[in-house]
């Protein structure tokens, strides 16, 4: 395997990449290689926290349930037992105290209305059903109520600002037209039909979020102390994966025109979020997109590209950094910004194929890299598996991108992007890290560094 056309140490330090999966020509510079995004730097003092009323930060935090579309089901803990509850209805909310909790994006990326109108798609009866049995009762009308002439009057307060972009007139699913209410009409109280009509993405939508119970961690003190994924506890995390494998199996059976469910997690306004709530988002597409496509034209050539250019390819030039029996990760190459890669290790080639066993191990993985990455650096986790109508198999990774720099003009002119990050200045930095919380318990079922068994072709979906 000739890996010097993909990876090269310049005699200055200068490291060229190209990500076999993508094509992206990247260069480390090391001058450029001086970001602030250290753990353990001392952030920006922030305000304290005494005093103040945790359960009502923003719309996803647990005392404000009614503020978000209705649920599709919510994970309750009682003691070490979870349980989950399916479409609650409105009057019941404030029962129980939900860990994670499923619910529509009231902006959708892909609306119902593209379903509709592009494929002829129609909400299945037994989603109507749930909508019509939670306005049944008169809190379950209100929420939906509330929720609507909410997004109403965002659209018109974007349309009288004469606003571009992807708000709530472009991505809200059921926009002027599509269910008879002209823009004439905005100012007028809605019938409860066209609540009913309104409020149907909620139901049958593509577009989901799964939003966990805290807003600032428990023991937090200041306003950086932030719930991130790192600082959940792995069991913790565990039902977060749970709950998110659920809710991309769910859309998958609501709509047969989906062919694949893009997953990922936006983390601070950096990455692109729009809370600094943890959460993360599902959203149904009807194509696979160049990347995916791409990956499954490699595996047509050869089946074992993942182990040959990804796992192996990172052991020969010691970026591998952790493993355990199910899961390893290691720091990825020709990324435009510095990025870890977790590969599962499993035969199953999609999240809901993996036992419980192999998805406590991506899992684990995962939610160290996260703790290693610190709640203070923006990122992205993005999840890429095997499409439903693939034939051949791609194994689940997940990757994580420190969006710590901003692209500017000698990328787009070149084509060339800068990372600030050297693929070792990653994996030393992340190291010491894990050892650290690993003494201290905050992280588990982690094998580090030199304690990596990094065999040859470790990944089994090919099999």
């Amino acid at each position: 395997m000739k890996y010097s056309a993909f990876y090269n140490i310049m005699p200055d330090g200068t490291v060229k990449q190209i990500n076999p999966f993508t094509g992206n020509e990247v260069w480390a510079v090391p001058e450029r290689a001086s970001k602030p995004t250290q753990n353990g730097a001392t952030p920006p003092e922030l305000a304290s926290l005494e005093g103040v009323d945790r359960a009502h930060i923003c719309a996803f935090c647990s005392g404000r349930y009614l503020e978000t579309a209705p649920e599709k089901f919510r994970y309750v803990r009682d003691g070490n037992a979870w349980h989950r509850h399916d479409y609650l209805l409105a009057d019941q909310y404030s029962a129980t105290t939900a860990e994670f909790r499923c619910f529509a994006n009231l902006f959708e990326i892909v609306t119902l209305d593209y379903w509709k109108q592009n494929y002829g798609y129609i909400p299945s009866p037994t989603d109507l059903e749930k909508l019509h049995r939670h306005a049944a009762t008169d809190a379950g009308m209100e929420h939906l109520r509330s929720v609507v002439e909410y997004k109403r009057a965002f659209r018109t307060n974007r349309n009288s600002s004469t606003a571009k972009g992807n708000g709530a007139g472009s991505t809200s699913g059921n926009g002027n037209g599509g269910n008879g209410i002209a823009s004439g009409q905005e100012q007028r109280a809605l019938s409860n039909d066209e609540i009913l009509a309104l409020s149907e993405p909620m139901y049958a939508g593509c577009h989901e979020l799964i939003a966990a119970r805290h807003h600032y961690h428990p023991n937090g003190t200041t306003q950086a102390d932030l719930l991130s994924s790192g600082r959940l506890t792995p069991g913790e995390h565990y039902h977060y994966f749970q709950s998110t494998i659920e809710s991309l199996q769910r859309i998958v059976a609501r709509n047969r025109y989906v062919r694949y469910v893009s997953v990922f997690q936006n983390w601070l306004k950096g990455a692109g979020a729009s809370f600094d709530h943890l959460h993360k988002q599902l959203v149904g597409l009807d194509e696979w997109g160049a990347s995916i496509t791409r990956q499954v034209t490699m595996l047509k050539k050869d089946p074992n590209a993942f182990n040959e250019y990804a796992a192996n390819f990172a052991a020969m030039f010691n970026l591998v950094f952790a493993e355990n029996e199910h899961a390893i990760a290691f720091v990825g190459i020709g990324h435009r910004f510095p990025t870890i890669e977790i590969f599962s290790k499993s035969r199953h080639a999609r999240p809901w194929e993996h036992t419980p066993e192999e998805l406590q191990g991506v899992s684990d993985l995962v939610h160290a890299c996260h703790a290693a990455t610190g709640a203070e650096i923006s990122c992205n986790e993005e999840w890429y598996y095997s499409p439903i109508d693939a034939v051949v198999k791609m194994p689940w990774h997940v990757l994580i991108k420190w969006r710590i720099h901003v692209q500017a003009g000698f990328e787009g002119g070149t084509s060339i992007f800068l990372n600030p990050m050297t693929p070792v200045e990653l994996r030393d930095r992340i190291v010491p890290r894990l050892y650290a919380l690993r003494d201290e318990g905050a992280v588990q079922n982690v094998l580090i560094a030199e304690e990596c068994n990094i065999a040859p072709n470790p990944l089994n979906y090919y099999q």
